[in-house]
């Protein structure tokens, strides 16, 4: 028995997200059907974590179990011209029987893309949030240093969250500018349903001076949204 570690970038506008789900295409979903056509047997990949429908992904880790002993590099090349263009495995490695994908993370980033323009790129458009006032960059990023630590992330997440707790550590929160491209980005040992979404989107009202920059505190507290 192989365990292989897998790292995968997406495009996930078509996809509910990482992980699988009865009645909808999920990214997961797409691994294990195409890898158990070509290893010939029942496959299931394990993610270091999971993603919201229409997330992206640079470098998503995973791994998986087959008995299979196709050289990696034939290996790579044959499950990437089964997957779907907006799909792909970048790199593929053998590992120790006890890696594991996701208890092995030893953290996640995502960044979020704003474009701060007025006009429309349709290049861009599919990935970003375009908003055409002026942002504020250095009220968004007094809010992001509230954000950094260990807090009760309740009040940053939706009704739909699956997981009873709600703590998590933000190592790194921060807004940075090119040009017109807004981004931010933070890093943590967890994220909650549609957590980086409500973060991004009350660093926007901070922005627009709907909102305090020390809102946080009272959501940590209150855990109201």
């Amino acid at each position: 028995m192989r365990r292989i570690f897998l790292r995968v970038a997406y495009d996930g506008t078509n996809y509910h997200g990482f992980q699988i789900q009865p009645n909808a295409e999920t990214i997961e979903g797409v691994l294990n059907r195409e890898l158990s056509r070509i290893l010939k047997e029942d496959i299931t990949v394990i993610g270091a974590s999971r993603t919201d429908a229409g997330v992206h992904a640079k470098m998503f880790c995973c791994h998986l179990d087959c008995d299979d002993n196709i050289p990696l590099e034939a290996f790579l090349r044959g499950l990437n011209s089964f997957l779907p263009n907006d799909v792909a495995v970048i790199d593929a490695k053998e590992v120790n029987a006890d890696f594991h994908a996701r208890f092995d993370a030893k953290g996640k980033t995502y960044v979020y893309n704003i474009s701060n323009s007025n006009r429309k790129d349709p290049f861009l458009e599919p990935f970003v949030w375009r908003i055409e006032r002026k942002l504020d960059i250095e009220k968004m990023n007094e809010f992001c240093k509230t954000i950094v630590g260990n807090h009760d992330f309740y009040g940053f997440s939706s009704s739909g969250r699956t997981v009873e707790n709600t703590v998590r550590t933000v190592s790194e929160c921060y807004v940075e500018k090119n040009n017109d491209l807004v981004s931010l980005r933070i890093t943590a040992d967890g994220f909650l349903y549609n957590m980086v979404r409500i973060i991004v989107g009350t660093a926007v009202d901070v922005s627009d001076g709907r909102l305090n920059p020390n809102c946080a505190t009272e959501v940590f507290e209150t855990k109201l949204r």
